[in-house]
């Protein structure tokens, strides 16, 4: 188990082009179904539902949440900075969420955001994946099926490709004086 922080300090550690999150969803009622893929939202959640995820998801252990106070000139660029890569992310989303789209029933037909704790990174596009629902008797016994998770991931590195295609990453090496 890594704890959702680390998940995030370990992608900034290694300068990741992009974090992606994979999940099997679970609701209260066992006819919830379909795939979704969720960005951060720095203003709240797109629905109620997404919310409910995000709370449940982030309790999975004990992170705090994050305090904006825009009168901070350091935490102004910081929220600059993550409007652009909340930017990137929504592209990344929309290509994963199409290919899901050719395997799996959406939950939603658009990428939804919440305030996952693994989504908080200001500086790396980020998705988070809810393959399917694992409460869904039927999505559940797809879920158990190594077929069918070779097909979701599948899915997810072609929506990948499709993202790196059109969004290439930037060099976040130093560059080199060749004097």
């Amino acid at each position: 188990f890594v704890p959702l922080q680390m998940r995030v300090q370990k992608a900034r550690r290694i300068q990741s082009d992009l974090f992606v999150s994979i999940h099997a969803d679970a609701f209260v009622r066992p006819d919830a179904n379909g795939s979704s893929v969720f960005v951060l939202s720095p203003s709240g959640a797109s629905s109620s539902a997404a919310r409910y995820l995000a709370q449940k998801e982030n309790a999975a252990d004990l992170i705090g949440g994050v305090n904006i106070d825009v009168k901070d000139p350091v935490l102004a660029r910081t929220l600059l900075d993550l409007s652009q890569t909340i930017n990137d992310s929504l592209k990344l989303g929309k290509a994963v969420l199409g290919e899901l789209g050719g395997i799996n029933r959406l939950h939603k037909a658009h990428v939804e955001q919440a305030g996952f704790a693994v989504l908080k990174a200001p500086d790396i596009p980020s998705i988070l994946v809810e393959t399917a629902f694992i409460s869904n008797p039927e999505e559940e016994k797809r879920l158990n099926d190594d077929a069918y998770q070779d097909k979701i991931a599948q899915a997810i590195f072609a929506g990948i490709k499709k993202y790196f295609a059109k969004n290439p990453p930037l060099a976040k090496s130093k560059l080199v004086s060749l004097e």
